[in-house]
C-alpha cells in the first residue's frame, strides 16, 4: 500500500517536474528474480530507481537508518532491510538471497555507499556473491542527474535512467578473483550507460 502510494507520488514528480528521461525499461524482466544494480550518487537514487519499472524492488540499507522505531517500520514497509556496512553480514545476505529465491527484485548498489563526487568508486563483491548464489541475473542501470537536484547549478534539473541488458554471473561464490571481476564488469557496463 505504503509502496504503490510512495511509487505514483515519486513518478509524478519525477516524471512532470524533473522531465525524465527513461531509457532501456524493457530489459527489465516482467517476471522472475533480477538483480538491479546501480550506481548511488543521492538519496533520491532508492525511490528514483524502481519508479519507472512496473516491478517492486527490495533494498538492502545501512542498519544505522533502522535506531528509530517509526522510520524503520516505514522503510521496512517500503520493502528495505538492514545491513551491516563494512562487515560479512550474513543475515543481510540471507535475506537477498530469500528476495531472489521467492522470484523478486533485489536492488543495490555495487559501491556499497553514495559517492560524493559523482563518479564511480570501487565496487563490492556482494553483488557478485548474491548472484553466485542465486544465479539470478544481474540489470545494470545508469542514474543520471540525482545529485543535482536542489544544488546550487540547477535546481530542477533533468534526469535519467538507463537499464541495460541482463548479465550473468556464471562462477562460482567461492572464486573471489572471479567475483571482484565479474563486480568491475557490471559498474563498466554502468559507466557505458551513463552516457546514452
Amino acid at each position: 500500500m505504503l509502496y504503490s502510494l510512495l511509487k505514483i507520488v515519486c513518478g509524478f514528480i519525477f516524471k512532470y517536474i524533473f522531465r525524465t528521461r527513461v531509457i532501456g525499461a524493457e530489459n527489465i524482466p516482467e517476471t522472475g528474480a533480477f538483480i538491479l544494480a546501480a550506481n548511488h550518487v543521492s538519496n533520491w537514487d532508492p525511490p528514483f530507481l524502481g519508479t519507472f519499472i512496473d516491478r517492486e524492488v527490495n533494498y538492502m540499507a545501512k542498519e544505522e537508518l533502522f535506531k528509530n522505531p517509526i522510520f524503520a517500520a516505514a522503510i521496512r514497509a517500503l520493502h528495505v532491510f538492514p545491513v551491516k556496512r563494512g562487515a560479512a553480514d550474513k543475515n543481510a545476505i540471507k535475506n537477498a538471497v530469500k528476495v531472489l529465491k521467492d522470484g523478486g527484485c533485489l536492488g543495490i548498489f555495487p559501491e556499497g555507499t553514495r559517492s560524493k563526487t559523482g563518479k564511480p568508486g570501487k565496487p563490492e563483491s556482494g553483488v557478485s556473491l548474491i548472484a553466485a548464489l542465486t544465479k539470478a541475473p544481474v540489470i545494470p542501470a545508469a542514474i543520471i542527474g540525482t545529485n543535482k537536484i536542489f544544488s546550487k547549478e540547477s535546481t530542477f534539473p533533468q534526469l535519467a535512467a538507463v537499464y541495460g541488458k541482463p548479465m550473468i554471473f556464471e562462477g562460482s561464490a567461492k572464486d573471489r578473483e572471479a567475483m571482484e571481476e565479474f563486480a568491475r564488469s557490471i559498474m563498466s557496463e554502468i559507466e557505458k550507460l551513463r552516457t546514452i
